[in-house]
């Protein structure tokens, strides 16, 4: 079709159609998104899983179904930056009025980056920065109400699950009980029990079996985050918890969770109020909470560039135990890790790299329960040499030249993954104080006891494979033996026939690909004394066969297994039984 239409027609029948894929796939993702109430009121978890699953494929699938389309209208003319240029300036203006504006140009960059495989950046063909500035709307758009009067805790939480209607157990027990914790918190704090104010957002954060009703409070002059969190039980909605810290709600919405199904129609806005709440959260992380994960790569990706025009150091190789299939470098002025796909694997690693990027998949995918870091994948990024130390650049050479190429003065990495940076278990353990080591050492074993309700077997369960967040919250880093539970042979080692075989430095008896053997975990742990004993008397059950069958009997009988983002001491009563 191309040779038919003129420059200035095909640019603007190509945008049209980008735009249109766009207001397709949002459409689409937010139908998916408001059948997350549905699903909450009606305790159908299941199809609540499948729906978080299906979001997640939504946007890979309309970019490819739409550069199908672009291809047969550019013809020969399909890489030709001229006309993409032209494009991207009718694709701005039609989506200047939208209002997820943000979203659209990074759809449009997605395009072009799937067409032109760019190395770097391309302001011709590329939102680098956004084309606008667009005003902010009345915040007060974006809330159920603004509850100006002042107002007890316990009238205040009465009408929020009044204006938030759902069937509830007991609305009034539920109100008294979050009215006293709120109460306990402002006592704690010398301040009076009166809110002067508060704010909520329209729409319920919905995620697993929870359900969140985000606002804000202030009391004496000083604004604190009021977040309700709702569960579904046998008999009606309860509400469980009230979170009123910046931490707390920090870790709802953390890296190492799923992403919420929440309806928004005007981003920005909903951000600007969220980093209210938590003002240190990145606002990349914010878009991915929400969802929006390819935009929330685009946020960071600009803030990254802007602190390495801003900042002179080099990136370094990241401390902490070597990995044996990746290769793992840092910046030291900012907060994230780099990480490469080694070309070969030490042994005894046996995996190939398509089944290592196919364990990175599985986490995108997958409940991550809190302990599971959400990696960004990146292609095609360009450096300048400078920024690299000598010792990494030596090490790239030698054991990734599938993915580095050095290239004059420019350093091109055909493809990474960058995570938030956590300090390493194994080295925490030796630097930290004895009271952090402890909790963080309790915190390892409830780490794997929570990826395994979740259906996850983190494979190396070493401590070097697992990192410690600025919340003192222990997650896993290393995927590269991930797996199913249900897909793992938990066995006892068998007793050894006589002497020989008990002094056998090899294993006398056959381990199959998927044997599991939990008896052999304390050797494998990490853990000198007294962190070994410390780890034995609050997880000895891990060493156990029959915890790991019984798990895998529940979770193959159908059973989703609920992880709140909370602690149980923030449980106004005990855990509501929530049908499965």
């Amino acid at each position: 079709m191309s040779s038919t239409l003129s420059d200035s027609r095909l640019a603007s029948v190509g945008a049209r159609a980008i735009c249109d894929a766009f207001e397709k796939h949002q459409e689409t993702f937010q139908t998916i998104t408001r059948r997350a109430r549905a699903h909450f009121e009606k305790c159908d978890w299941r199809a609540m899983q499948n729906d978080a699953t299906a979001r997640l494929d939504l946007y890979t699938g309309a970019v490819t179904l739409l550069l199908g389309e672009l291809r047969c209208l550019l013809e020969s003319r399909t890489d030709d930056k001229a006309i993409w240029s032209s494009m991207k300036a009718v694709y701005s203006g039609l989506i200047a009025s939208r209002d997820d504006l943000e979203l659209a140009e990074t759809f449009f960059n997605s395009v072009t980056r799937r067409i032109f495989t760019t190395v770097g950046v391309d302001p011709q063909i590329e939102f680098v920065d956004s084309d606008f500035n667009a005003p902010f709307a009345d915040s007060a758009l974006l809330m159920s109400r603004e509850y100006a009067a002042p107002s007890t805790p316990l009238k205040l939480v009465e009408t929020v699950l009044k204006d938030f209607a759902f069937t509830y157990e007991d609305s009034v027990r539920d109100a008294q009980l979050a009215a006293e914790a709120i109460e306990n918190l402002l006592r704690s704090r010398s301040m009076r029990p009166v809110i002067e104010r508060a704010r909520f957002l329209r729409s319920i954060f919905y995620r697993g079996k929870g359900a969140y009703i985000i606002g804000q409070m202030s009391c004496d002059g000083t604004a604190l985050p009021l977040v309700l969190a709702l569960q579904n039980g046998e008999r009606g909605v309860v509400l469980d918890a009230v979170l009123f810290t910046e931490d707390e709600v920090s870790i709802l919405f953390s890296f190492t969770r799923s992403y919420f199904h929440a309806d928004v129609s005007r981003p920005r806005e909903m951000i600007r109020f969220l980093r209210e709440i938590m003002p240190r959260k990145p606002l990349a992380e914010l878009y991915i909470a929400v969802g929006f994960n390819k935009h929330g790569k685009t946020e960071f990706y600009r803030h990254f560039l802007r602190h390495m025009n801003s900042s002179d150091d080099q990136f370094i190789i990241a401390p902490g135990a070597r990995g044996m299939v990746m290769l793992v470098f840092t910046l030291p002025s900012y907060d994230a890790v780099f990480k490469i796909i080694r070309d070969t694997f030490d042994a005894p690693k046996t995996s190939t790299r398509a089944e290592v990027m196919g364990k990175y998949r599985l986490v995108f995918k997958h409940d991550r329960a809190g302990r599971l870091i959400d990696a960004q994948e990146f292609e095609h990024l360009e450096f300048d040499r400078a920024r690299f130390s000598e010792p990494l650049l030596e090490q790239m050479s030698r054991n990734a030249r599938d993915t580095v190429r050095v290239d004059g003065e420019r350093v091109v990495i055909k493809h990474l993954y960058i995570e938030r940076r956590l300090r390493p278990l194994d080295i925490f353990v030796r630097e930290a104080d004895e009271a952090a080591v402890r909790e963080a050492v309790i915190d390892y074993g409830r780490a794997i006891k929570d990826l395994a309700a979740a259906n996850i077997f983190p494979g190396d369960v070493l401590i070097k494979n697992f990192g410690v967040t600025r919340h003192g919250r222990i997650v896993s880093y290393d995927y590269d033996e991930l797996c199913h539970i249900t897909d793992c042979r938990f066995r006892a080692v068998p007793k050894p026939h006589n002497a020989i075989e008990e002094m056998s430095a090899e294993p006398w008896y056959f381990v199959g690909e998927h044997d599991c053997f939990p008896a052999e975990f304390k050797t494998w742990l990490g853990l000198d004394e007294p962190w070994r004993s410390v780890y034995l008397e609050h997880h000895a059950d891990l060493y156990e066969v029959s915890f790991w069958q019984k798990l895998q009997e529940r979770i193959r009988a159908g059973e989703l297994i609920d992880i709140p983002p909370y602690p149980e001491s923030k449980r106004l009563r005990a855990s509501p039984k929530i049908q499965s």
